[in-house]
This record gives structure tokens, C-alpha cells and sequence, in this order.
């Protein structure tokens, strides 16, 4: 049965207006606000249309969605007893602050995004106030306003998707209750070890997002090509060194061991074909049509996140002295596009 926490899921865009439909349809009190008008009214009335890669999956509710201009003062609306944070990484510091007068005592914020933002969460409401979430695999795109789609299979039993955590790994009531709010979301767990979770996802993120957002190819697409396809290896394998040189216990890389990535990466012949078939395997996995989220940034003419995922790893390599050529040149890429120097095409990448 769902609880009586207040619940607000700050940017309904993909990610949170998937997991808000979810909760709405739990029965839970949640409130979903977003800057896009149209987007939420759709979800009002005649409400928010998700979809899957199953029947069960597609389903429209109704939510109670807030257009963030016209959000009422503190004491009008919540206070909430947790908030998640959705928006993407360059606007956290703006979210948290937006969010913090309506934080609930004891309530709290949840980074459910892209990146590794806990640290500016908690620099605005302190890390007693701060939970990450890692939404590993999930997948989910937006097109059109009121409408999200899923574009892999849920994870069940076999991946679990959401990994609630505290930032010095101790298990806790409320990551708990993250874990359990989720739940009806799909597959969840509480992790002790959040920053290497995080590292995890961000490395996924690192290998997948740019070279689709690059290319203008879908990501099935990207892993048929073998240039894409290993420069994706190349560009994790990095990614790898440097979240062990930071000292974090990492998961697997998409099913495949980090230090298999990092092998391959390097030049181990056996390690790299190991790779190449989990990735071209991985195909059967997803649509055709799945592009990962800074791909859709791309698409639609927004600001990527480029600067909080391979340009975060290049920062971070920097302060340990590590090389990490692939990840320059990716973010120099994405850099040339956003400024509208070249277009996105396979050709773009052929130099990294």
C-alpha cells in the first residue's frame, strides 16, 4: 500500500515523468512540476501517456502536475517530504534551491539524474538532507509533450534499475523508503556503495551518450559500426581507470566486467572481441529507435550534458595525471556541434 509521505518530482521530463506516472498510478501523493506548459496540461487531462515494450506497460493517469512558474509559495502547497531532483546536471544547483523552501522537516532530496550531483544538492540543503538514486537502464525518451515511452524491457529480476543510497554508504529509513517508493516503478534495491554505482552509471553514460549525440545514429546503429562501437569501448576504458584511480568499486559495464573494458580499452585482442559481442548482442535488448538521453538533446537543439559526463572525466583524470585522449576528443566534438561549426554524422567522429 502506498504511504503518506508527500511526494514532488521536480523536471517531468522523461525520467520523472515516467517514474511520477508510476507513483501516481501507486496511489501516492505526488505532485510533478515542469517549466513546459503544454507538457503539463497533457498531463492533467487527459493525462500522461507512457508506453513500453509490453501490453502492461502502456497505460495513460492523470497527475497533478504543476507548471513551475506558477508553483504557489511555501505553505500553499507541500511542504514534501521528498523531492526528487530530475532536472538535467547543469540546472541542479537552480533545483535545489528552487525546491528548498519546500522541503518538509526531516524531508529531503533525491538526485534521480545523469551525472554525480549529490555534492551540489548538498551544498544548498546539507548532505543530512541529501539521497542519491541511480536509474540504471532505464531508457525512457520523450518526443512529445504528455507522452514517455520505455525502449528496453523491464528489469525484473534479472537488472535492478533503481539503487537508492546514502552518501556515506549506511542503510537508513529513508533510503528504504526511496527504495520502496520506486518499487512500483520497477526493480529496486538500497546500495552502500552509491559513489560506485555512480561511477557506474556515469561510465555507462560516458560510453553511450556522446557517440549517438555525435553521430546522429541511434544507438543500435552505433554498435553495428565498429569505429563507433569500440571508440565506445576506448572512451569507457578510460572512464574506468579514472573511477579506479578515485578508488570506487565499480559494477558491470552494460553485463561486462570494468576491468574486461578496461582490457579491451587497451589492446587486449581477447578482452576487445569479448566486448564487441556483448554490445552487438546487446542489440536485441532495445529498439532500433532508442537514442539515449543526450542524443534527444541533440535532436531537439537543447544544451547537452557533456560537461558533467566525459567532461567530468577528463577534469577528474587531469587531478590524477592519467590520459584520456578518447574522452577530449569526444567532448571536443559535442562542443563543435552545440556551437554549430559541423552536424552530427558518422564522419564527425572519425578522428577520435
Amino acid at each position: 500500500m502506498a504511504g503518506k509521505e508527500r511526494i514532488a518530482v521536480y523536471g517531468a521530463g522523461a525520467v520523472g515523468a515516467y517514474v511520477g506516472g508510476y507513483m501516481t498510478r501507486d496511489g501516492r501523493d505526488v505532485t510533478l512540476i515542469d517549466p513546459w506548459e503544454q507538457h503539463v496540461k497533457l498531463m492533467r487531462d487527459p493525462g500522461l501517456q507512457l508506453s513500453g515494450l509490453t501490453e502492461p506497460e502502456n497505460f495513460t493517469v492523470k497527475c497533478n502536475a504543476v507548471l513551475d512558474r506558477d508553483l504557489p509559495p511555501p505553505g500553499d502547497i507541500g511542504p514534501f517530504d521528498v523531492i526528487f531532483i530530475c532536472v538535467k546536471s547543469f540546472d541542479t544547483e537552480a533545483a535545489a534551491k528552487r525546491m528548498q523552501p519546500y522541503l518538509a522537516e526531516g524531508g529531503f532530496m533525491v538526485s534521480l539524474q545523469n551525472g554525480i550531483n549529490e555534492g551540489t544538492i548538498a551544498g544548498v540543503v546539507g548532505r543530512d538532507r541529501t539521497v542519491g538514486c541511480i536509474a540504471s537502464s532505464i531508457s525512457v525518451s520523450m518526443w512529445e509533450p504528455g507522452a514517455v515511452r520505455r525502449n528496453v524491457k523491464l528489469g525484473g529480476k534479472e537488472h535492478v534499475v533503481f539503487r537508492a543510497g546514502e552518501l556515506d554508504g549506511s542503510v537508513t529509513p529513508r533510503v528504504e523508503k526511496v527504495s520502496e517508493i520506486l518499487a512500483s516503478v520497477d526493480s529496486s534495491k538500497v546500495t552502500t556503495t552509491l559513489m560506485g554505482e555512480r561511477w557506474s552509471k556515469l561510465i555507462v553514460n560516458c560510453m553511450r551518450n556522446p557517440i549517438s549525440a555525435a553521430s546522429g545514429m541511434a544507438s543500435n546503429a552505433c554498435d553495428t559500426d565498429d569505429h563507433i562501437r569500440r571508440l565506445g569501448i576506448r572512451i569507457g576504458a578510460e572512464a574506468v581507470q579514472v573511477a579506479m584511480a578515485e578508488g570506487h568499486p565499480l559494477e558491470k559495464l552494460l553485463g561486462m566486467p570494468p576491468e574486461q573494458v578496461l582490457a579491451a580499452g587497451q589492446g587486449d585482442a581477447a578482452a576487445l572481441a569479448d566486448c564487441d559481442k556483448s554490445l552487438l548482442d546487446g542489440r536485441a535488448k532495445r529498439s532500433d529507435q532508442q537514442r539515449p538521453s543526450m542524443a534527444q538533446d541533440m535532436v531537439k537543439g537543447r544544451p547537452t550534458e557533456i560537461d558533467y559526463l566525459n567532461g567530468f572525466v577528463v577534469a577528474t583524470a587531469k587531478a590524477h595525471g592519467i590520459a584520456v585522449p578518447a574522452n577530449e576528443g569526444i567532448v571536443a566534438v559535442i562542443k563543435r556541434i552545440e556551437a554549430g561549426e559541423i552536424e552530427p554524422s558518422p564522419e564527425a567522429l572519425a578522428g577520435i
